[in-house]
């Protein structure tokens, strides 16, 4: 079985593949969190592991080690490259992309094989723009919702409310008549706002020739705008396969 994980700075999303079927996963936010998720279910058996990290190469390394020293399995970690899998890397310098938005535009290309706009709806926002030849134009970044709405209470004193709350008020989207409300509908205008910016660009390059995916903890907030965008939530995994093969 393989064992891949996105290591982001405050979450690690993990997923076991067997035969190329994702048979278990789960998000935790912490290194013990995850030894400790994937050894509650007996039936994985480790034998290949793939990672993707934002973190610090300290404490990326740190969890590699425990991975290595607990299922005895080396690790692939995935690296920033000029160029790979007929993606070229539009930074100025290259190894400032991103790694979960540079895998993103290499598994959107990998599945479109066409020009593209990846949208990921995490904590922040971000769009990033691939030509037909596989070129990487660049792209944008932006606070997500949670950015958003931690922000406007860190800041603004009167503004609290739980997530729950959060979840009901983006029920509707007539203005609203609460604070909680206020905030989120505002909160998600602004990010849908943001979506069809992009695609008004990408638009201008290529006119209807082109494909939008969608992936992110909030992509379903955006989808309805976008009804024949391909929702792939596992986005930056086909990415890292592409980067990162195994046996």
């Amino acid at each position: 079985m393989i064992l891949e994980m996105d290591c982001g700075n405050s979450f690690i999303k993990w997923r076991a593949l067997d035969a190329g079927v994702a048979v278990s996963g789960g998000v935790v936010d912490s290194d013990a969190g995850l030894i400790a998720a994937i050894l509650a279910v007996p039936a994985l058996c480790i034998t290949h592991c793939r990672l993707v990290s934002v973190r610090s190469d300290d404490e990326t390394s740190s969890l590699v080690a425990s991975i290595v020293t607990t299922f005895g399995v080396d690790v692939q970690c995935a690296q920033p490259a000029k160029a790979a899998a007929g993606v070229s890397n539009g930074y100025e310098e290259y190894a400032r992309l991103g790694l979960d938005r540079w895998l993103a535009v290499v598994g959107a290309f990998e599945l479109s094989r066409s020009a593209c706009l990846v949208l990921d709806f995490g904590t922040a926002v971000t769009a990033d723009f691939v030509a037909a030849d596989g070129q990487h134009l660049g792209g944008f970044i932006c606070p997500g919702m949670p950015l958003m709405r931690d922000q406007l209470r860190t800041h603004t004193r009167r503004i609290r409310y739980d997530d729950l709350s959060a979840e009901q008020a983006l029920l509707q989207r007539t203005p609203g008549r609460t604070t909680v409300e206020a905030v989120e509908r505002g909160c998600l205008l602004m990010m849908r706002g943001f979506v069809l910016t992009q695609l008004e660009l990408a638009r201008e390059y290529w006119g209807q020739d082109f494909e939008v995916f969608l992936t992110g903890g909030d992509a379903g907030q955006v989808k309805d705008m976008l009804p024949d965008a391909r929702l792939v939530q596992d986005l930056v995994f086909v990415g890292l396969a592409v980067l990162c093969p195994l046996p």
